[in-house]
C-alpha cells in the first residue's frame, strides 16, 4: 500500500471504530488509477487487524475476511473510493445430504493434496478437518489453491454452498492431477541424474581399468586422429570449414555431455564420405560389350546406349553421368542389367529399393536435433561404395510413396537432375555433396505413376518383353546352368530338349519376363534331385525330361490357348491391353435379347472402358442404316458386353476397336476374322486413334498365336521401331477409321 488515495483509505479506515474496508479486484490490466467500471462490483469485507508503516513511508496491512459483499452503488471517488454495499449471505441448503457428502469429499481430497504438495503448510490438514461450514470448507479450499484472478473472482461470485462446493471438488481434482504430474518429472529427474551419475563413474572405471591393462586411448589422441582424417578427407573447402567448427565443438566438450556422441557420429560420417576418391574407369568399349553380352541376351538398345557412353567418356574424362531409366515389365532384367553395366565399367554397385518409401527423410536424411538422426539412404550408399562415380540403381521408382511426412519423389528430383545433384544437400550432412559422377540408373514397370518432373530427368529405355525364342535363348544360357547349379544337379548328366523348354513356355507361363519360366526349370530340377537322392536314377545315369514328362513333373497345364474355343463366333473380338506385368490379349464378348434398349457392362471395367463401349453404340447407331439394319436398332434389344477375368480391374484407351468390332459382329451376324487382333480408340465420327504400348502388345499377339494385328494408322511408326525380328510371322492392317477396321476384321456375309 504505497499510493497516496490507498494510505489515506487506511487513515480513515483506522480511524474508526469497526477497521472495516472492502477489497475488490480489477476486472482487467491497468496502467493507472481504477475507474469504477474497472472494478469488479462483487468483494470481500476486510477488517484490518495490524497495520505496519516501514521506512520508506510504505504500509503493511494484516486483515480478516469478514464477508462477501457487493457494491450497490458508487457514491464518490475522492479522495478514495466510496459507497453503499450490500452484505451477501450464503444461499442453498447446507445441510442437506449432497452437500455434506460433497464437503466429506472436498476435506478428503484437500487433506490428500496438502500432505502431496510440497507449497502448501501442514497445519491445512488440521484447520480442513475443525472446519464444519461447507461454505467455509470453500471457502479454504479456493484460498490455499492457484488460481487465476478470474478463478477466484468465480469463487467469490458463488453464492449457492452446494455450486462451491462442487466447483471446488473439480478444482482439487485438476490440482491433484498437476501434483501427480510434477512428482513423476521429478522422480524420472531424479532417475535420469543417478544413471547419469553412474555412467560416469562406470565409464572413469573403464578408463582405468584400460590404462592398467595398456589399451587405454587418450581422448586427445582420438581428436587428433579425427583432425587428419577431416585433412586426408579431400574435402571441398565449405565441408572441410563446417568439420573443423564442429570439431571444435567437441573438443571444448566434455565426454560425458549428451550432444559429445551426436558431434562425435556426425564427424565420422564426414571422413567416411568419398569427397574425393574415385575408381578408375574401365574404357574398353569391346570388353564392354563382351560382359553386356555375357550377362544379357538381346536388349540391344540398352547395351549401345552403355557403349556409347564408354566411348564418350574415353574423350571426355569429366562427362557428367546420365540418368537412365529401364521401363518395363517384372522379370525383364532391369535390375541384374544395372549390376552388369557396373561390371562392364568396372564400377561400384550400389542399390536402393524405393518401393514403398513414403518419408522424405528416407532420401535427404534427418536434421541432427533429431533423436537417432541419419544421413539420408543416397549418402549412406555412397559411404558404403566408397566412391564418387559407382553406378546407383533407384529400383522400382514408379512405386514411390507420399504422404504426411513429405514426397520423396519431389526429394528425388535434384538426385536425378544433372543440373542439380552437383551441388545435393543432406539435411544431416548439412554441406553439398557432389554426385554429377554417379551414373544413376531408375526401374519402373509403369511410366504412368511416375510424376512429370521427374520422369522428364530421365533418359527412358524401355524393355517391353521377350519373345518365345528370346526365351528359349535365356532358358538355355542363363537360366537352366543356374538353376542346375543352385540345385546341385550340375554334374549330372540332365538334358532338357528345346521342345520340353519351349511347352514350358507355352503351357506353365503366360509373362513378359522370365521369372516364372526360372521358377518351373529350378522346379524340374529340383524333381530331378529328388530322384537321385532316392535311388530311382544312378549316378551317371543320363536323365532326360521329355515334353510328356511335365505333367508328371511339373502338374497339369496351367495356360492353354482359347483362341480355337472362341472365335467363330458372332459378338466375340480379341482386343489387345497393357498391363504391367507386360502385354496381354482380351477378349470382348458381347450378346442381345429383348429389352427396352440396355446397355449392360460386366468384367469390372474403369470408367474409360465404359465409355468406349457407349462410344460403340452410339456409332453403331448412327451408322445401323448403311449396314442394312433398322434404324431403331437398339430400341426394342438390350446388350450385355462382357469382358472375362472380371475378378481383374480393366481400364484404358485401347479397346475401343475391340468393343465396335463385337458389337458389329453381334448384329450383323458376322464373325471376326480367326487369328485377328485389335488395338486403337474410338470417336463418335468414326475415327480410330492412336494408343501406347504397341511393342508390349505386339508380343503379346505373338505369344498368344495372333497372325494379324489391326492398328491405327497413326501406329505405324511404332511398329517401325520394333526390331524385324520380332515381328516375324505377324501381319499388320492399318485403320484410320472405324468402317476399315470392320472391313479388315469382320468376315463377309454369308
Amino acid at each position: 500500500m504505497n499510493t497516496e488515495r490507498s494510505k489515506t483509505l487506511i487513515d480513515a479506515v483506522l480511524a474508526g471504530d469497526e477497521r472495516l474496508m472492502m477489497s475488490v479486484a480489477v476486472s482487467r490490466p491497468l496502467d493507472g488509477s481504477p475507474e469504477p467500471d474497472d472494478l469488479h462490483r462483487t468483494g470481500t469485507v476486510l477488517r484490518i487487524v495490524k497495520m505496519l508503516k516501514f521506512p520508506d513511508d510504505s504500509y503493511r496491512l494484516l486483515v480478516q475476511g469478514a464477508g462477501r459483499a457487493r457494491i450497490s452503488e458508487f457514491t464518490d471517488e475522492e479522495p478514495f473510493f466510496r459507497g453503499r454495499i450490500e452484505a451477501l449471505d450464503d444461499v442453498g441448503d447446507a445441510e442437506s445430504v449432497e452437500a455434506q457428502a460433497l464437503s466429506r469429499e472436498v476435506r478428503d481430497q484437500f487433506v490428500s493434496l496438502v500432505s502431496e504438495s510440497s507449497r502448501l503448510s501442514d497445519e491445512l490438514q488440521v484447520l480442513a478437518m475443525n472446519v464444519e461450514e461447507p461454505g467455509r470448507l470453500a471457502d479454504l479450499v479456493a484460498s490455499n489453491l492457484e488460481l487465476d484472478i478470474g478463478g477466484k473472482q468465480a469463487f467469490l461470485e458463488e453464492l449457492d454452498v452446494v455450486s462451491r462446493l462442487r466447483r471446488a471438488r473439480d478444482e482439487l481434482r485438476r490440482a491433484g492431477d498437476a501434483v501427480q504430474i510434477e512428482s513423476e518429472i521429478r522422480e524420472k529427474v531424479q532417475s535420469e541424474m543417478g544413471r547419469t551419475q553412474r555412467d560416469y563413474m562406470l565409464r572413469q572405471q573403464l578408463d582405468q581399468i584400460r590404462k592398467e591393462l595398456g589399451e587405454a586411448v587418450d581422448e586427445e589422441t582420438e581428436l587428433a586422429d579425427l583432425r587428419e582424417k577431416i585433412e586426408a578427407a579431400g574435402m571441398p573447402e565449405e565441408a572441410s570449414k563446417q568439420a573443423l567448427r564442429e570439431l571444435e565443438r567437441l573438443e571444448q566438450m566434455p565426454t560425458a555431455a549428451a550432444e559429445h556422441g551426436v558431434i562425435r557420429s556426425y564427424l565420422e560420417w564426414m571422413v567416411d564420405l568419398p569427397w574425393s576418391t574415385t575408381s578408375e574407369d574401365q574404357l574398353s568399349v569391346v570388353e564392354a560389350r563382351r560382359i553386356l553380352d555375357e550377362d544379357h541376351f538381346g536388349l540391344e538398345k540398352i547395351k549401345d546406349r552403355i557403349v556409347e557412353y564408354i566411348a564418350v567418356l574415353s574423350l571426355k574424362r569429366d562427362l557428367r553421368g546420365p540418368i537412365l531409366c529401364f521401363a518395363g515389365p517384372p522379370g525383364t532384367g532391369k535390375t541384374s542389367l544395372g549390376r552388369s553395366i557396373a561390371r562392364a565399367l568396372g564400377r561400384k554397385f550400389e542399390r536402393l529399393s524405393l518401393g514403398g518409401v513414403r518419408d522424405e527423410a528416407e532420401i535427404r536424411g534427418h536434421r541432427r536435433t533429431y533423436v537417432g538422426a541419419l544421413p539420408g539412404r543416397i549418402i549412406q550408399g555412397m559411404r558404403r561404395a566408397g566412391t564418387r562415380n559407382p553406378v546407383f540403381l533407384l529400383d522400382e521408382v514408379d512405386k514411390v510413396g507420399a504422404d504426411y511426412r513429405g514426397d520423396p519423389s519431389s526429394a528425388l528430383l535434384e538426385v536425378l537432375d544433372p543440373e542439380q545433384n552437383g551441388t545435393f544437400s543432406d539435411h544431416y550432412i548439412e554441406v553439398p555433396f557432389d554426385l554429377s559422377q554417379v551414373l544413376f540408373i531408375a526401374t519402373a514397370n509403369q511410366m504412368e505413376p511416375v510424376p512429370a518432373a521427374l520422369r522428364d530427368r530421365m533418359e527412358v529405355i524401355e524393355l517391353p518383353g521377350y519373345t518365345e525364342e528370346d526365351k528359349l535363348e535365356i532358358a538355355k544360357s542363363f537360366l537352366l546352368p543356374r538353376q542346375r547349379e543352385a540345385n546341385g544337379v550340375a554334374d549330372i548328366d540332365l538334358s532338357i530338349p528345346d521342345e520340353t523348354v519351349r511347352r514350358v513356355i507355352a503351357s506353365y507361363t503366360r509373362e513378359a519376363g522370365v521369372r516364372n519360366l526360372e521358377r518351373e526349370l529350378g522346379k524340374l530340377c529340383r524333381k530331378v534331385a529328388r530322384r537321385v537322392a532316392e535311388g530311382q536314377v544312378q549316378k551317371g545315369e543320363a536323365v532326360r525330361v521329355s515334353p510328356d514328362d511335365l505333367a508328371e513333373l511339373l502338374g497339369p497345364i496351367r495356360f492353354e490357348p482359347e483362341l480355337a474355343e472362341r472365335g467363330g463366333m458372332p459378338g466375340v473380338a480379341v482386343g489387345l491391353a497393357y498391363t504391367p506385368a507386360g502385354g496381354d490379349i482380351l477378349f470382348v464378348e458381347s450378346t442381345q435379347m429383348p429389352g427396352r434398349g440396355e446397355l449392360k457392362l460386366t468384367g469390372s471395367l474403369g470408367d474409360v472402358m465404359r465409355e468406349s463401349a457407349e462410344a460403340a453404340r452410339s456409332w453403331l447407331s448412327v451408322r445401323a442404316e448403311a449396314f442394312g439394319l433398322p434404324s431403331d436398332l437398339f430400341e426394342k434389344r438390350d446388350i450385355h458386353l462382357h469382358v472375362p477375368a472380371g475378378a481383374i480391374p480393366k481400364d484404358g484407351p485401347s479397346a475401343g476397336v475391340a468393343m465396335v468390332t463385337s458389337l458389329a459382329s453381334l448384329v450383323l451376324g458376322r464373325p471376326a476374322e480367326p487369328e485377328v487382333a485389335m488395338t486403337g480408340e474410338i470417336t463418335l465420327r468414326g475415327k480410330v486413334l492412336p494408343v501406347g504400348g504397341i511393342k508390349e502388345k505386339v508380343l503379346a499377339a505373338k505369344r498368344a498365336g495372333i497372325r494379324r494385328v489391326v492398328l491405327p494408322e497413326r501406329n505405324r511408326r511404332d511398329v517401325e521401331e520394333i526390331p524385324p525380328a520380332l515381328l516375324k510371322g505377324l501381319d499388320f492392317d492399318y485403320v484410320a477409321t472405324i468402317d476399315e477396321a470392320l472391313e479388315r476384321i469382320l468376315q463377309p456375309a454369308s
